[in-house]
C-alpha cells in the first residue's frame, strides 16, 4: 500500500523549506522531496540580498528573523558601478541602514533546515511524475519507482518543474542573455587587485550588451558573472572542461575591456561555469486545480537582474503556509486566496526584472541609467540570486 502524505512539498530549495517551516510553526506537518543525495552534497551559490517586504517578511512569518540577522554580511550592500575601461561612476558603502542586506545563500539553506523536525527532507526523492486522482489527491511517482499519495501537492521544484504540467503547459524560454560564473578564493590575499575593483559588496561593471557583475562572499572569495546577449547556443560551443580555453573564449567577448575587470575571469580559481538564464511569460498563471499548486520559480520563473527569485519563493511560501493555517480543512479555499494575492505579486516583479536585465544588458547606457534609477525614488538591481 502506498505511503499517504496530507502534504508533499516537491524541492528543498529556499521557497519550499520555508513552507515547510511555516506549516510546522502552525502544528501543520509536511514531508519535503528533494532530488539531492544528501544535505550539502552541492554548493548552494553565493550571496543573496534578502529585501525587507519579502524575504525577510518570509523569514518572520517562519519566526526565524533572529536568526538571519545573526547570518548577515557585514559591508554586503557596498556597491561599485564600472564602465568597460575600468572608470567608476559610482560608488557607495554599506552603512547598514539599508533593506536588502547580503547573506550567504547557503547559511540561509542550513537555518532552515535546522529549523525543520528531523526527516521532514527525504534526500534523494527525485520525482519523475505526478497525475490526479480525483478529489484533489494526486500520485507522486519517484525516478527510483516507488510512489506516494498526497491531499496537498506543492511544487517548489524549480525553473523545469515536475509539477507544473498538473496545471500549466507554460515552459521557460531562453532570455537572451548566457552568464559564464568563476570564483576568485581568499581574495584580498591571492586576488589583491580583484578585491579592489570589487570592493565589499557588489560590482556591476557594463557596456555593449555585456559586463561583469561580482559580489565579494563572507568567506573572502569572489563570485563573479560574466554576461552577454548573446545566441543561445554560444555556450554549446564553448569547451568548459578545460577552464583556461573556456576562459579565452569568454574573453573574447569582451574584447577591449580593462585589464582589470577581465582578470575577474582569467585569474579565476577552478572551473568556470555557464548558465543559461530562462524565464516564464511574466504573467503567466493558471486555472484553479485541486490540491495542487506551484511556488518559486516553478510559478515564476524570472531573469535574476532584479534580485527577486529567492525573496519571492520564500514570501510564496511563508503566505501558502499562513493560508493554509487560516483555512484550516478548507484546503481550496487556501489555494485559491494564494494564488489570487500570487499572480499580480509575481507578475509585477517578472516584468520589472525583465526591464533590468533590458536595462542592465541593453542598447542603451546602461551605466547611466542605471545610476539615474538608483539616485531616483526606483527599486535597486541586485546581483543574480536565481
Amino acid at each position: 500500500m502506498k505511503e499517504h502524505q496530507p502534504v508533499a512539498i516537491i524541492g528543498a530549495g529556499l521557497g519550499g523549506l520555508t513552507l515547510a517551516r511555516v506549516l510546522h510553526t502552525h502544528g501543520i506537518p509536511a514531508v519535503v522531496h528533494e532530488a539531492e543525495g544528501a544535505r550539502g552534497i552541492r554548493a548552494q551559490g553565493g550571496m543573496l540580498d534578502i529585501h525587507e517586504e519579502s524575504g525577510q517578511a518570509a523569514l518572520r512569518a517562519a519566526g526565524l528573523l533572529d536568526g538571519f540577522r545573526a547570518l548577515v554580511h557585514p559591508g554586503g550592500e557596498a556597491v561599485r558601478v564600472l564602465d568597460r575601461h575600468g572608470r567608476v561612476h559610482w560608488e557607495e558603502a554599506d552603512d547598514g541602514t539599508g533593506g536588502r542586506p547580503e547573506v550567504d545563500r547557503g547559511r540561509l539553506r542550513d537555518l532552515l533546515l535546522d529549523s525543520l523536525p528531523e526527516g521532514t527532507v527525504r534526500w534523494g526523492h527525485k520525482v519523475a511524475g505526478a497525475r490526479p486522482l480525483g478529489d484533489g489527491r494526486h500520485e507522486v511517482t519517484l525516478a527510483d519507482g516507488s510512489a506516494f499519495t498526497t491531499g496537498l501537492l506543492v511544487g517548489a521544484d524549480g525553473a523545469w518543474s515536475r509539477v507544473r504540467p498538473l496545471l500549466s503547459p507554460a515552459l521557460p524560454a531562453y532570455a537572451g542573455v548566457s552568464f559564464v560564473e568563476a570564483d576568485l578564493y581568499d581574495a584580498d590575499v591571492r586576488h589583491p587587485a580583484s578585491a579592489a575593483v570589487v570592493g565589499g559588496g557588489m560590482l556591476f561593471a557594463l557596456g555593449g550588451g555585456r559586463g561583469f557583475l561580482a559580489h565579494r562572499e563572507t568567506d573572502g572569495s569572489l563570485h563573479v558573472y560574466a554576461a552577454a546577449r548573446i545566441a543561445e547556443d554560444w555556450l554549446d560551443s564553448v569547451d568548459f572542461s578545460d577552464a583556461g580555453t573556456a576562459a579565452a573564449a569568454v574573453l573574447r567577448r569582451f574584447d577591449g575591456w580593462d585589464e582589470s575587470l577581465t582578470a575577474l575571469v582569467a585569474d579565476a580559481d577552478g572551473p568556470l561555469v555557464p548558465r543559461k538564464l530562462h524565464a516564464l511569460p511574466a504573467d503567466h498563471r493558471w486555472e484553479r486545480v485541486p490540491g495542487v499548486t506551484l511556488l518559486g520559480d516553478a510559478a515564476h520563473l524570472m531573469s535574476p537582474f532584479a534580485g527577486e527569485g529567492a525573496n519571492l519563493a520564500m514570501l510564496d511560501g511563508a503566505e501558502l503556509g499562513g493560508a493554509l493555517a487560516a483555512h484550516g480543512d478548507d484546503t481550496e479555499k487556501a489555494l485559491a486566496a494564494y494564488e489570487q494575492d500570487l499572480f499580480p505579486r509575481s507578475g509585477a516583479k517578472a516584468a520589472e526584472s525583465a526591464a533590468s536585465l533590458e536595462l542592465l544588458l541593453g542598447s542603451g547606457d546602461p551605466v547611466g541609467q542605471l545610476i539615474a534609477l538608483w539616485s531616483g525614488p526606483g527599486e535597486r538591481a541586485g546581483t543574480p540570486s536565481g
